[in-house]
């Protein structure tokens, strides 16, 4: 008989979130959205008056916070609860809702940004000294005088506002037809069952021993996305063309350039990761010749890349037993941040198992005022514990800011957010490489830490590659049709990989599936979190109590600078070369230990 995923009400409640922390029923909810909306009409009361005294300025600079802190709650917990099943309706319609609240507070308060900076720097200077409560707006003032080349009109402005609830439209769409819509059909697994293909066990089956397993489930999922070739190459097309398009109204030279400005990040940062990956595909290649002869083949193709070249990790990791795994990696991080991980797993911080319907992979996400919550699809794989320690990375990161920082900082920027769950990550394979206990289970365990490099930080760059090429072809004139996307994704696998691997033709399609691209220019922070993080990890390892301080401190800046200023507290500068370089060293450090035990 055949397996299948269970329903969302025959999962035990000690697994999934807790939602009700945020709203106590719908009608909570409801009360919050009406409030949110109450005060975003109200807020033009401050329309024109930005400039009449310090005590306005800091009134409208807390009112702004005030509705985007009640909408947030309202957005976070809509958009998690149609996760929990994108099939439910009513909470696809609260969804939807919710974006559209975003887009009336964004409206409502569109006139603040180009009327503040019409302001004479020297007048906004003098009420920052006149009003104390402005002085914890003084970062945020800075980042909005330095992006003053990029704002509009008030009238523009708020155009643009009312524009936002559809402009993320394609991202959507995509969603929708990647989670609910899209059927991949079954397989025959290992034991010989027909079982059915989803997001939540492609990985699963890609990492059988039976390679047959592995080839028809590679060949099952690239046929789903191949019929829908055309409507998934304009979904990302006009997804692309929105970037240009946007960039060119911010008067930005480029869409990358707009993406890196919010952070301050310049594009010599973008462009010497790709520089220094591109360098290092030799020490790639080499990997997969290693990888190929301890499995056994003639040939690699794209279905091995995850296929086990050891027995140690095998073994089923029941999710209680991962949490214990995880919680001893952590150890170096101290009391107070493994005391309060595990406080949070028992308080419904986490979503744990698949169920039909559910929005597949993982992350971290939550409000300023609701717990971090994380989302997970575990299947008793000890990589499922990697990614409870990535995810709870960001969720302490997120405990740490908020509980430090105001509001308008109690976020964090993804290039330092990275950083915060591969820490978790690297120290977890540090600690479980210190105890193996035979040359097996290191080469297990040496051939996830390479695949975790391989996957973090050659492939997010060989994607960043590809969003550039994306996005520069769009700007160039050029149209982005099914074939054109496929043959240049084709060529960068075929580039990335060398002769080393066989680019099988189904891998053309692979951007097709890849929902970061939708939020153009985030996939390259994998990478550079990688390699601050490997950095830090190994501080955090060798440095004892003075390295965890600082990196503790680094947890709770939140926003509360530009992110590259932010990472030299926890020692790293990732403005220059080096921290990449370095990863790039370690990896192919990793190659030759894993050489060795071959």
């Amino acid at each position: 008989m055949g397996r299948s995923i269970k329903k969302r009400d025959e999962i035990d409640g000690r697994y999934k979130w807790d939602l009700a922390s945020m709203y106590a029923d719908d009608a909570d909810w409801e009360r919050d959205y009406a409030l949110a909306e109450e005060r975003a009409g109200a807020y033009g009361a401050f329309s024109g008056r930005l400039g009449e005294c310090a005590a306005t300025l800091l009134a409208a600079f807390e009112g702004k916070d005030d509705i985007w802190r009640i909408a947030e709650n309202v957005y976070v917990y809509a958009h998690m609860r149609k996760d929990q099943d994108n099939r439910d309706r009513r909470y696809q319609a609260m969804s939807d809702r919710a974006q559209a609240l975003l887009a009336k507070a964004a409206a409502a308060v569109s006139f603040f940004r180009p009327e503040f900076l019409e302001m004479p720097e020297d007048r906004i200077w003098a009420f920052v000294d006149e009003a104390p409560g402005l002085k914890t707006y003084e970062h945020l003032i800075r980042v909005l005088l330095r992006e003053k080349a990029h704002v509009l009109s008030g009238g523009e402005e708020r155009l643009l506002a009312q524009l936002s609830e559809v402009l993320g439209a394609t991202g959507h769409i995509f969603s929708m037809l990647n989670n609910a819509d899209m059927k991949f059909g079954t397989i025959r697994d290992e034991d010989g069952e027909d079982t059915e293909l989803t997001h939540g066990r492609y990985i699963g089956f890609m990492e059988s021993r039976d390679r047959r397993v592995r080839q028809e489930a590679f060949a099952r999922m690239y046929e789903a996305y191949e019929r829908q070739r055309n409507t998934l190459a304009a979904t990302y097309s006009y997804n692309t063309r929105q970037d240009a398009v946007m960039a060119r109204i911010r008067k930005h030279p480029s869409s990358l350039e707009a993406a890196l400005s919010g952070d301050n990040v310049p594009v010599s940062v973008y462009e010497s990761l790709l520089a220094s990956v591109n360098g290092r595909l030799g020490a790639l290649h080499r990997y997969l010749g290693v990888r190929r002869r301890l499995l056994g083949l003639d040939e690699l193709h794209m279905y091995d890349l995850y296929a086990p070249i050891a027995d140690s990790g095998g073994r089923k990791v029941p999710y209680e037993e991962g949490l214990d795994i995880m919680r001893e990696g952590l150890a170096v991080l101290g009391e107070e941040y493994v005391g309060t991980a595990s406080r949070g797993l028992a308080e419904g911080w986490v979503d744990v198992f698949e169920n039909e319907g559910k929005t597949s992979g993982a992350y971290s996400f939550g409000s300023y005022d609701s717990k971090p919550f994380i989302m997970l699809n575990y299947s008793e794989k000890l990589k499922d514990v990697f990614t409870i320690a990535h995810e709870m990375g960001h969720s302490m990161h997120s405990w740490y800011s908020r509980g430090s920082q105001p509001f308008v900082y109690g976020g964090h920027s993804i290039f330092t957010a990275e950083v915060a769950s591969t820490v978790n990550e690297c120290l977890l394979m540090n600690h479980l490489l210190a105890k193996a206990k035979d040359t097996e289970e290191k080469r297990y365990l040496l051939s996830l830490y390479i695949d975790e490099f391989r996957t973090t930080l050659f492939r997010q760059a060989m994607f960043a590659e590809f969003e550039k090429a994306t996005h520069e072809a769009v700007e160039g004139g050029g149209a982005l049709t099914a074939d054109w996307l496929s043959e240049a994704y084709m060529g960068l696998n075929r580039k990335y990989f060398g002769e080393s691997a066989v680019c099988d033709g189904p891998i053309a399609m692979e951007w097709a599936r890849i929902p970061h691209f939708y939020r153009a220019f985030y996939v390259y922070k994998y990478a550079t979190g990688y390699s601050a993080a490997a950095a830090i990890s190994k501080g955090l390892i060798e440095g004892g109590a003075e390295a965890r301080d600082a990196y503790i401190s680094f947890l709770k800046t939140g926003e509360s600078d530009d992110p590259i200023e932010l990472l030299k507290i926890a020692g790293v500068d990732m403005g220059r070369p080096e921290p990449v370089e370095r990863a790039m060293d370690a990896f192919e450090g990793l190659v030759d230990e894993l050489e060795a035990l071959s």
